[in-house]
C-alpha cells in the first residue's frame, strides 16, 4: 500500500486558491480549509469563477486532496430545535461548497447533548445528517469527527458506528483526531498494542474503508483528561514515539493525515511540523 498523503489545515484568506498556495509552500499533499468563517452562521458560497479558478489551479498542484472543516457552531445533538435547524442548514451549505470545489468531504463535530439522553441525541443527530445529505446531493462526503470529551456525541467508536449505521448512506464517513482519541481515553497511550486494538475495533465496528481522514495532533491535555487543546508534534503528552508507532500501522495508510496544530511560530500548522511527520513516516 502507498504511504498516506500528509498535509495540514491552511488559510484561504484572500481566496480559495491561496489555500493551495499555502499548502504547496509547506510541502502538503492534502489540505483542509474553512469554507467560510468558522464562528459565524452565515455561509458565503463561492462564485462560479472562484470555484473554477480553484479547480484549474488544482490540476497541476502538489495538493492531491482537499477537505473542508465545518464551523464550530454546529450542534446536531442539541435539545434546542432552533440550533439543530441552523446546524443542518449550515452543514448543507458547506457540503455544497465541498461539492463545488470537488473536496473529498466536509469534516464536522456532531455536537453535545446537554439536557437529553444519549439514545435521543444519537437519533436526532442521525436525522440531521440524513437531511444534510438530502439537501446537498453530490460526491463529497459528510465526515464525522470523534470528539475529545465524553460530554459530546461521537467520543467513542460505538457512538460513531451507531450513527454511521443509522444514516445508512455511502456518503457518510469518519475522521479520527489523535488528540481527541487520547484525551477521551479512546487510545491507551499509543503503544503498538493499543494501536492494534484500536484499529481492530475500527475495522470491526466502522470499517476501515469508512475512515477517510486522520487529524494528526499532539495534545496539551493528558490521557483521559477530556481536554480539547492541540499541541505541536512532539511537544505534547502524546509524543513523537507514539506518532511513529501510529505510522507503523499500515492499515491506517488509506486515510489522509492532516495537521491541526498551533505551529512553532503560533500561526497554525507549518512546514516544521509537517517535516517532523514526514521524518516519522520514513
Amino acid at each position: 500500500m502507498d504511504k498516506p498523503l500528509l498535509g495540514a489545515h491552511v488559510s484561504v484568506a484572500g481566496g480559495y486558491v491561496n489555500g493551495l498556495v499555502a499548502g504547496e509552500a509547506m510541502g502538503a499533499e492534502v489540505i483542509q480549509i474553512f469554507g467560510s468563517s468558522p464562528r459565524q452562521w452565515h455561509v458565503r458560497m463561492p462564485t462560479e469563477k472562484e470555484a473554477g479558478d480553484f479547480l484549474v489551479r488544482r490540476k497541476d498542484s502538489l495538493v492531491k486532496e482537499v477537505y473542508l472543516h465545518a464551523p464550530y457552531l454546529i450542534n446536531l445533538a442539541s435539545p434546542k430545535k432552533e440550533l439543530c435547524e441552523k446546524s443542518v442548514t449550515q452543514l448543507a451549505g458547506h457540503l455544497q461548497i465541498a461539492n463545488m470545489i470537488k473536496a473529498k468531504g466536509l469534516i464536522f463535530h456532531v455536537g453535545s447533548a446537554t439536557g437529553t439522553d444519549e439514545k435521543k441525541a444519537l437519533a436526532q443527530a442521525v436525522n440531521g445528517m440524513k437531511e444534510v445529505l438530502e439537501r446537498a446531493p453530490g460526491k463529497s462526503y459528510l465526515i464525522m469527527e470523534n470528539s475529545a470529551s465524553h460530554k459530546k456525541v461521537g467520543s467513542t467508536i460505538d457512538e460513531l458506528a451507531k450513527m454511521l449505521k443509522g444514516v445508512g448512506s455511502g456518503r457518510l464517513r469518519v475522521c479520527f483526531d489523535t488528540a481527541h482519541s487520547f484525551t477521551a481515553g479512546l487510545m491507551g497511550g499509543y503503544t503498538s498494542e493499543s494501536i492494534k486494538k484500536f484499529v481492530d475495533e475500527i475495522d470491526k465496528k466502522i470499517g476501515l474503508e469508512n475512515l477517510v481522514a486522520i487529524h494528526v495532533n499532539d495534545s496539551k491535555g493528558e490521557m483521559g483528561s477530556n481536554i480539547d487543546r492541540h499541541e505541536n508534534i512532539g511537544e505534547g503528552y502524546i509524543g513523537k514515539a507514539s506518532f511513529k508507532n501510529l505510522f507503523k500501522e499500515k492499515r491506517l495508510w488509506g486515510a489522509d493525515w492532516m495537521l491541526e496544530v498551533p505551529g512553532f511560530d503560533g500561526r497554525g500548522p507549518d512546514e516544521k511540523n509537517l517535516d517532523i511527520l514526514k521524518n516519522l513516516l520514513g
